[in-house]
């Protein structure tokens, strides 16, 4: 069983940048694929960006150019830089893991999720 802890959420300026963290337990991150999804109030849960080895990513277009995923095996933690960040950023970010490696933009491809970490971009 994976645990996944999301951290880092908050309230930032439009054009301004965050990083999320996201602490995973129970296996190595290097085994798995490791994504971001967010929803925003009313909406679908999002595909964000994924990571599953360390040059394999993938971005949704929305974010594509702004966001980075990155992972620290060391640290068994996966990162998600925030720049320019947004008023239509704004959403609860969520963790996800996959056990079977390579990349998946679907929700219902991942296994284990985090709690979420709110992040509010303001005008």
């Amino acid at each position: 069983q994976v645990q996944l802890v999301e951290s880092g959420g908050g309230l930032v300026q439009a054009g301004g940048s965050l990083r999320l963290s996201c602490l995973a337990s129970g296996q190595t991150i290097s085994t798995l694929t490791m994504a971001w999804f967010r929803q925003a109030p009313g909406k679908e849960r999002e595909f964000v960006a994924a990571r599953w080895n360390i040059v394999s990513t993938y971005y949704g277009d929305s974010v594509k150019g702004r966001f980075t995923i990155s992972r620290d095996n060391a640290k068994n933690t996966v990162y998600l830089q925030m720049n320019s960040l947004k008023p239509n950023d704004t959403a609860a970010y969520y963790c996800a893991a996959r056990k079977n490696y390579g990349m998946a933009y679907v929700r219902s491809e991942y296994d284990y999720w985090g709690q979420g970490t709110q992040v509010t971009v303001s005008s």
